[in-house]
């Protein structure tokens, strides 16, 4: 009744454990999924990130245009064209290669009636690199824009309180284009741009140089749309970790599994050799015993026939000795 009871017990407690083992697998194998995929995520956020700021240039470069010009000394105004010079980088290279480039001059000109009579004029721009190299020149044509009389009146009149307190001005904004698809020269980088207004009447509050990137294809969708192409960004690069871990897992797998099967294997061949030997020196064992017995009863048959040759010897000696002894009775009785 006791060992009864015993093994019941045994039993419910190898159940437990067993319970208790596979308890602890699950949590320990969810905690892996769990870690494993966090690492996954913040690896796939911080790749893309990478990849943005690699493959992406920046977008809007710019640089104010401090223009300077040569004074008249006998008469008011100015007796040269206005020009500046602006440096892009003290680096080797700002843009990037490959990339299309525009460049814009932004002119800030009142709506001056010089400014009115002035017309067209032009704006000039040689691009060189750190050693005064020309990479490249261009000139651009440009006018105010035209307002009527009339229009004049109703825009002064409409806003006339903005004017009178400062926070309207009656000027415009002058954009020329001097550059549409520029791409940067591997060899000469650009890191100076010299601009010149070639007018000597023109009146100019500022002016700032604006290098815009000429986005397309990938560069465009992921500045515009960063939301929707961070997503399919992040989402690719965690199914690629993805599919490289479930092959690694594989990989071990298989392979932990080849070794056992190669291992059981062999240790299976030693374990037939051993017994192999143990039975073939078993069988010299049984040699050895069955050739020793041999020797014995051959060496036992050899003594018991000495023994019987000596008994022979032995009992004819005494039969002689009688036949003897009965011949010599015999003639003592005769005499």
């Amino acid at each position: 009744m006791a060992g009864f009871l015993g093994r019941i017990i045994d039993y419910y407690i190898s159940r437990l454990v067993d319970r208790a083992v596979g308890v602890k697998n699950v949590f320990f194998n969810g905690g892996m999924v769990v870690v494993i995929g966090m690492i996954s995520i913040w690896m796939s956020i911080f790749l893309y990130v990478a990849f943005y700021y690699a493959y992406m240039p920046a977008v809007l470069h710019v640089r104010p245009v401090h223009l300077q010009f040569k004074p008249c000394e006998e008469e008011k105004g100015i007796c040269s064209f206005p020009s500046a010079h602006i440096q892009l980088t003290k680096k080797q290279q700002l843009l990037m290669i490959g990339q299309p480039y525009k460049m814009y001059l932004h002119m800030e000109m009142p709506e001056s009636p010089a400014n009115q009579k002035l017309g067209m004029f032009m704006v000039c721009a040689h691009l060189e690199d750190k050693g005064g190299t020309l990479v490249n020149n261009a000139c651009r044509a440009a006018m105010i824009h035209y307002r009527s009389h009339l229009l004049h009146t109703l825009y002064t009149l409409i806003f006339f309180p903005f004017l009178v307190f400062g926070s309207a001005e009656e000027k415009q904004t002058v954009v020329v284009e001097l550059y549409s698809g520029f791409e940067e020269d591997p060899v000469h980088p650009v890191t100076d741009i010299y601009v010149e207004v070639q007018s000597r009447h023109i009146e100019i509050y500022s002016a700032e140089l604006r290098v815009t990137a000429h986005l397309t294809g990938l560069r465009h969708l992921m500045f515009h749309w960063p939301t929707f192409s961070a997503g399919v960004g992040v989402v690719s690069i965690l199914f690629f970790l993805a599919v490289l871990i479930a092959l690694s897992w594989c990989h071990h797998t298989l392979k932990s599994d080849f070794v056992s099967n190669v291992t059981g294997k062999a240790y299976g061949q030693e374990k037939d050799w051993v017994s192999g030997d143990e039975e073939s020196e078993d069988d010299d064992d049984d040699d050895e015993t069955k050739d020793s017995q041999k020797l014995d009863t051959a060496f036992t048959g050899e003594i018991d026939d000495d023994v019987l040759e000596g008994e022979s010897s032995e009992h004819g000696q005494k039969a002689t000795r009688k036949k003897d002894s009965s011949l010599e009775e015999s003639v003592e009785t005769l005499k």
